[in-house]
């Protein structure tokens, strides 16, 4: 599948902002289940310096200043991915027991290194917590295999939460959303991996976006989406840690894995490491947010061009 996405970010400053630093995670990745095809990141006004590099976690960020008073800022990305549907596990243990993973991941003097390891921490919005514990064991019954238990906890979750925009803020803490049984996707990702990660597993953060579908007959909203977020859950190689490792995802969010409909743009920890925009401003001390997403198929633009002529056409004969 072709997709195009755009994303636009605007900000109106009050009063102007006079010098301002950003970073941006807005370039989708190269992933086994998709390739990026194209990408251009627009920026107005015209900063000063401008660089992109790697993270650590191998995504791209873009980098740039602005040293001249602005009272709006509009950043726009656009790309094409071409997905595809995720692969079978293959060479990893898709049947291994979850206690079987939370062993190898256990410290061990000389043990193998393994770079998933690195997930398993607390992180800036996903602390340890019992309460985590508590609303996993249901999901992790003894032997169950780990990837049974994350689609398990998967469709839990799907089923036990209220998707809600007004409920929760982006530092509104994981435990309190569990509490509260209400969220967006950000929460419902960071619980999750909460989970996951109380319980001695590997689990990452995946931001991206989804192809949603408008109602049968009407046409597709310009920028009414919006960004997505899951999670990734680590599968070890069947015959050790060391390497040949997968990850697998899971939507919570929408209660099943997912495929060829979405678009994976960075991956980290938690919503802190790759939230899409962030900045150090000199002034700007009030500001507005607006954004608007927009994931179309090839085909449905193709479409709307090819629409386009004919329209232009009818237009002038009437007149």
């Amino acid at each position: 599948m072709l997709l195009h996405v755009t994303h636009e970010t605007r900000y109106a400053y009050t009063p102007p902002v006079e010098t301002a630093q950003h970073l941006a995670h807005l370039k989708p990745l190269d992933t086994a289940t998709q390739r990026l095809v194209s990408h251009t990141l627009s920026i107005v006004p015209d900063p000063a310096q401008r660089s992109e590099s790697v993270d650590i976690f191998g995504n791209s960020r873009a980098f740039f200043a602005l040293d001249s008073t602005h009272d709006e800022l509009v950043v726009t990305a656009h790309s094409v991915v071409e997905t595809h549907a995720p692969r079978a596990l293959g060479g990893q243990a898709p049947g291994i027991s979850w206690e079987t993973v939370r062993e190898r991941f256990r410290f061990a003097k000389g043990a193998s290194f393994d770079a998933a390891s690195e997930f398993m921490f607390p992180s800036r919005y996903v602390p340890r917590h019992d309460d985590f514990a508590a609303y996993a064991k249901p999901s992790f019954a003894s032997g169950r295999s780990l990837f049974d238990a994350a689609m398990d906890l998967t469709l839990r979750m799907y089923q036990d939460f209220e998707y809600d925009t007004g409920s929760t803020e982006i530092s509104t803490p994981a435990v309190e959303a569990l509490a509260l049984r209400q969220g967006v996707c950000q929460d419902f990702a960071h619980i999750m991996i909460g989970c996951f990660r109380t319980l001695g597993l590997p689990a990452r953060y995946v931001s991206g976006y989804l192809l949603t579908q408008p109602p049968p007959g009407q046409p597709r909203l310009i920028g009414a989406d919006a960004s997505h977020a899951w999670v990734s859950v680590y599968f070890p190689a069947a015959d050790g840690p060391s390497e040949g490792g997968a990850w697998a995802d899971f939507d919570p969010t929408n209660g099943r894995q997912p495929g060829e409909d979405y678009v994976t743009l960075a991956i980290g920890r938690d919503y802190s490491d790759v939230s899409p925009m962030r900045g150090v401003l000199h002034g700007g001390a009030r500001h507005t947010l607006d954004v608007s997403v927009t994931v179309q198929p090839s085909e449905e633009i193709e479409r709307e061009q090819e629409k386009a002529p004919a329209a232009a056409q009818s237009s002038t004969a009437s007149s």
